[in-house]
């Protein structure tokens, strides 16, 4: 589909006056619906619409009364951080019938609302749908029966839908992910890893049993994130005889030295003929067979709870502030619309377009065409599946590829969570794929020293929840040993290389590029996959650990606003990592719901920060106790964090405090996130199989040699695609003084930001505006999703 050209609404020319836009949460709750409906409200607010919360969903709206009340800006805030919906949710089988319906219209009629903003599944934005198209009768009827005048048929002739749906089970067709998937993930990732402890302590296996009555993903990205023996997915029922086989598999890993067993099941498990699996089933057959300790642990309704991740809080934001447009922008012919993410983009898809998708998924597993249901869900569950199944069942080595082919993969830079996950991904794939794969510890540093080992597929068995980097890493670059490092690739015969790092690496390659000039051995296929939490490579939109790094920013941020909680007025400067790369201080800045950010990307002078501490101060009159301002490390020599601090001191005096924390290196601590797990995965799987492919293609008269452009490539995100990258090519697009991209798409997400915290702003919408439609995932597609 052609791109929508670039432009920017200016807020005073498109304005909401006279429209009112109702926001409810209906269905089952998720984490980060309250992030949706804080954005819903507070963009509403700014473009000078009224509106209204619809309290305990669809039920609400036919009760009416005090549970549609006009929402305040005040009356969202310190909402972000809550999980659940501060609105409350409720099925409601009254408004599945007709008399239902009505007294909801006559309810909505009364407060002049015709924009419905609906989150939740697919039930809940069915019957949103259904509603706008009775609307025009069931004013008609209230007219007959005398409850509305007959004038308000005209003047509230159409009724505007759009969705955002908000399901942990990722279950709904068109959209890479829901609002609340990814903290079910972390609820779950969080037990698995603790369990992880105990159950190696004891020689336990564990069946771990999650929700997902009609959906696997939750099952299935868990145990590609934590790197489980075996899953059970309704999508993918196991074959025949899949006791035996399971057994078997268990059986193989403990007799290798693993201490543990880790098998997850979906609730909805069934085998090929439609008998439920259960997790009582699965244990019950363990210990029959095999004779392990084994548990049972039901996770429940821990997944639907606890405060919402990163992601989810920025998804849900962004989502709220698209739905508000799209109502905007909405006619008595749109039809209804779901507001979607697509790789790192919002999209609108027609509501029933993406029901009816979802819905022949169904259709498909009760036929028992399971391979067209996986095929349905789409190619990010495809790529999910097919990635599970190549890194998790090692294949017997009679059946493997013989290729003689020598693989080297290294870490280089500053560590980053999800390093050891990627390289689990390279080692395991390249093995499947019959190369012999090698072990650099050290980076290059540790290259030119020969710290070189092959490395074996029990080797990295456990690396996927492991933070920071087992094989360790250096900034160390390539340039001053290439004749040591040209002659260790001579002994170990190094016939590829696969490096995973940040800004560091990418310069590494093009040193190893210039290098092929004097040096053969350095005419072999090399290819590099993003990893830092500072986002600053350029050629890739995301990198590995960023998301584990925004998490760890999110969280303190939380801990620290509640700790001024019943205190006096107080402004916190929180300063964060990232280098000259304003992506953690803007996209952290959001999800934690800051009132300014400090970025080099965006120059700023005294004047600016003199705009903020007043506009903080207005704010803080009202009944807002806290504010938030976020400054990355290098965004100016002179208005240090130091100097920001001392200014909001001094000008806010009287009216609030300040306190300033330097969070540093926990940043690039702790266990990597399930996105940073799966992300590093399936990127690197992606770049060892095209590892792979070049060596084949370049394998000529008894040796490798690749000496063209396009066999130096970097693997990065673009919008929507995972791309292969000359490394030459990007040195155009590169602020080699700075270390980042000249161009940074998340920009276009800082005023969003400013626009929550109440700023008046311009916004690009360049990917915005545009209705797509739900595409059908055909068989040859190649993956281009990222998304978990």
């Amino acid at each position: 589909m052609a791109q929508p050209e670039s432009k920017k609404i200016f807020f005073e020319n498109l304005s909401g006056a006279g429209k009112a836009i109702a926001v409810l949460t209906s269905g089952g709750d998720a984490q980060g619906m309250n992030a949706a409906v804080r954005a819903v409200v507070r963009m509403g607010l700014y473009v000078g619409a009224k509106v209204y919360f619809i309290h305990e969903g669809y039920q609400g709206m036919v009760d009416g009364g005090e549970n549609i009340v006009e929402a305040s800006w005040e009356s969202v805030s310190s909402m972000l951080q809550v999980g659940g919906t501060v609105i409350g949710s409720a099925r409601c089988k009254e408004f599945r019938s007709h008399e239902g319906r009505l007294k909801a219209a006559h309810n909505l009629v009364q407060q002049g609302i015709t924009n419905l903003c609906v989150i939740g599944g697919d039930g809940s934005l069915t019957g949103a749908n259904l509603f706008r198209e009775e609307w025009s009768g069931l004013l008609t009827e209230l007219v007959e029966q005398g409850l509305i005048e007959a004038d308000a048929v005209q003047k509230y002739s159409a009724l505007h839908i759009v969705g955002m749906v908000g399901s942990i089970d990722n279950d709904f067709c068109g959209t890479d992910m829901t609002i609340g998937t990814d903290s079910a993930l972390h609820r779950i990732i969080e037990v698995v890893d603790a369990i992880m402890t105990t159950a190696q302590s004891h020689q336990r296996t564990f069946v771990l049993e999650v929700m997902g009555r009609h959906c696997g993903y939750l099952a299935l990205v868990s145990a590609l994130a934590c790197g489980a023996d075996w899953v059970l997915i309704p999508e993918m029922p196991p074959e025949d005889g899949w006791e035996d086989k399971m057994c078997e598999k268990l059986s193989a890993t403990r007799s290798r030295g693993t201490r543990l067993n880790i098998i997850i099941v979906a609730e909805g498990a069934i085998d090929r003929h439609g008998k439920p699996i259960t997790s009582g089933i699965v244990k019950d057959l363990v210990v029959k067979c095999l004779g392990f300790d084994t548990r049972v642990t039901i996770l429940g309704h821990v997944q639907r709870g606890g405060t919402p991740s990163a992601f989810d809080r920025i998804l849900a934001s962004r989502m709220g502030v698209e739905a508000v447009l799209a109502l905007l922008e909405t006619t008595a012919n749109t039809p209804a619309c779901v507001v979607s993410l697509c790789g790192n983009q919002s999209v609108r898809l027609p509501l029933m377009e993406c029901v009816q998708m979802t819905q022949e998924v169904q259709r498909a597993m009760d036929g028992k065409r399971f391979e067209e249901a996986v095929r349905l869900r789409g190619r990010s569950f495809e790529n999910n599946l097919r990635t599970y199944k190549l890194l998790a069942h090692r294949k017997p080595e009679s059946e493997l590829p013989v290729s003689n082919f020598n693989v080297a993969v290294l870490n280089v830079g500053a560590p980053a969570a999800g390093m050891n996950a990627a390289v689990r991904s390279a080692v395991r794939v390249g093995i499947s794929e019959g190369h012999k794969m090698f072990a650099v510890n050290d980076g290059f540093e540790g290259f030119y020293k020969g710290q070189i080992k092959e490395i074996k597929w029990a080797d990295v068995g456990g690396w996927t929840g492991q933070g920071g980097t087992l094989l360790g890493t250096k900034r160390t670059l390539p340039g001053k040993h290439v004749d040591k490092i040209a002659e260790q690739m001579r002994m170990h015969n190094i016939n590829a290389l696969l490096i995973i790092g940040g800004f560091e690496a990418f310069l590494s390659l093009l040193e190893l590029l210039t290098a092929r000039g004097k040096y053969d051995e350095f005419c072999v296929p090399m290819v590099m996959v993003p990893a830092t939490v500072s986002n600053n490579v350029p050629g890739s939109d995301l990198s590995i650990g960023a998301d584990t790094a925004l998490n760890a920013i999110t969280a303190t941020c939380d801990r620290i606003k509640q700790s001024a909680s019943g205190t006096k007025r107080r402004v916190f400067i929180i300063e964060t990592m990232g280098g000259y790369c304003g992506y953690l201080a803007s996209v952290g800045g959001l999800a934690a719901g800051a009132d300014a950010a400090y970025i080099y990307e965006e120059p700023f002078d005294i004047r600016d920060l003199q705009a903020n501490v007043e506009h903080l101060t207005e704010k803080m009159k009202t009944s807002i106790q806290r504010g938030l301002v976020l400054r990355n490390e290098n965004c100016n020599d002179n208005y240090t964090t130091d100097f920001i601090y001392q200014l909001y001191s001094e000008e806010g005096r009287g009216v609030f405090d300040s306190r300033k924390n330097v969070l540093g290196h926990m940043q690039q601590g702790g266990a990597p996130s399930p996105f940073d797990r799966n992300f590093g995965t399936k990127i690197t799987a992606k770049a060892m199989q095209w590892v792979s492919k070049k060596l084949v293609e370049t394998y000529r008269q008894g040796r490798v040699f690749a000496n063209t452009e396009d066999s130096c490539c970097l693997l990065g995100m673009r919008r929507r695609a995972l791309v292969f990258q000359p490394v030459v090519q990007l040195k155009d697009e590169t602020d080699f003084v700075h270390r980042i991209p000249k161009e940074q798409w998340w920009l276009k997400l800082r005023p969003l930001m400013k626009i929550l915290a109440k700023y008046k702003t311009s916004y690009d919408v360049s990917d915005s505006g545009q209705l797509m439609h739900v595409v059908r995932n055909r068989p040859k597609d190649s993956d281009a999703s990222v998304a978990m």
